[in-house]
């Protein structure tokens, strides 16, 4: 038995996540603490990074730290991934976990979530953090992790939106004019679907330095959402219902040790059986 825990162990591994201080991101990060890993945490405010830092350096007895960087800007990537392999000598796994969350407005009547009005500068920012800055940490991260002995394992966070198109019915409201409904953006389904390609292209990109590269496809977090909207997306769910929060750490602690140790190139969808409908 103890050899099967020992598989989940990631003691001593220098793990990169970006995204860090958000709602999964800090879940992402005190799953790895509490396997004995060192996550690093990247995240834009230092003053959240520090706050999570000092939590799980407390629970967990570990000396985690992070960087206050933003991912599209590749000369602080670039520096950051020497700095850390200079302190550490190593950097083992790298979580793309960081997306941007722009808030999308009526303005003067138009719906900007829409296709026909949506900004081509929120197509541009959000692209630069979740796909331009998932792959500049790759190249950059991802090539300190290939230079280890042992090689290492990148994490992709898609979604399940990145498997399935996004059902605009979900967000339609009574009363309200077509052209005025939110919908679920452009952006997000691209993204995510594209950090499923780059997943298959990094998982035989160094596949001969035993760098694995997976993406988990997360469903939703139930997180305050109107009673309506639960109830129709809950009916689209084989299990009944939105994710907890701490649902996909034991998915990320197997994707990140040694327990997955022969799974490469892999599209795990946890989602509650939502994609399989």
């Amino acid at each position: 038995m103890n050899e099967l825990n020992e598989l989940f162990s990631l003691k001593g591994k220098v793990i990169v996540v970006t995204g860090a201080t958000g709602l999964l991101g800090q879940k992402h990060a005190e799953a790895i603490a509490a396997y004995g890993g060192v996550p690093i945490l990247i995240d834009l405010s230092q003053i959240a990074i520090d706050n999570l830092s000092e939590k799980l350096n407390k629970e967990y007895g570990i000396n985690s730290f992070g960087f206050a960087i933003d991912i599209t800007n590749e000369s602080l990537i670039s520096e950051n991934a020497f700095f850390l392999k200079k302190k550490f000598g190593k950097i083992d796994g790298l979580v793309n976990n960081a997306a941007n969350n722009p808030k999308v407005e009526n303005i003067k009547g138009e719906n900007f979530s829409r296709l026909e009005n949506f900004p081509l500068d929120v197509w541009q920012q959000d692209i630069a953090v979740g796909l331009t800055g998932a792959f500049l940490c790759a190249k950059h991260y991802g090539s300190q992790i290939s230079d280890n002995e042992s090689g290492g394992v990148i994490v992709n966070i898609a979604s399940d939106l990145g498997l399935i198109a996004p059902d605009q019915r979900l967000y339609k409201q009574d009363n309200i004019i077509d052209s005025q409904q939110n919908v679920k953006p452009v952006t997000y389904s691209v993204i995510k679907t594209g950090l499923i390609g780059l997943t298959r292209y990094l998982s035989t990109y160094w596949a001969d330095k035993n760098v694995r590269c997976n993406a988990m496809c997360p469903g939703g977090v139930e997180n305050g959402q109107p009673e309506e909207f639960l109830k129709k997306i809950n009916s689209r769910i084989p299990l009944g219902r939105m994710a907890h929060v701490n649902e996909y750490q034991g998915v990320l602690i197997w994707m990140l040790s040694d327990a997955s140790s022969y799974l490469n190139g892999a599209i795990i969808p946890v989602e509650g059986g939502r994609t399989a409908w």
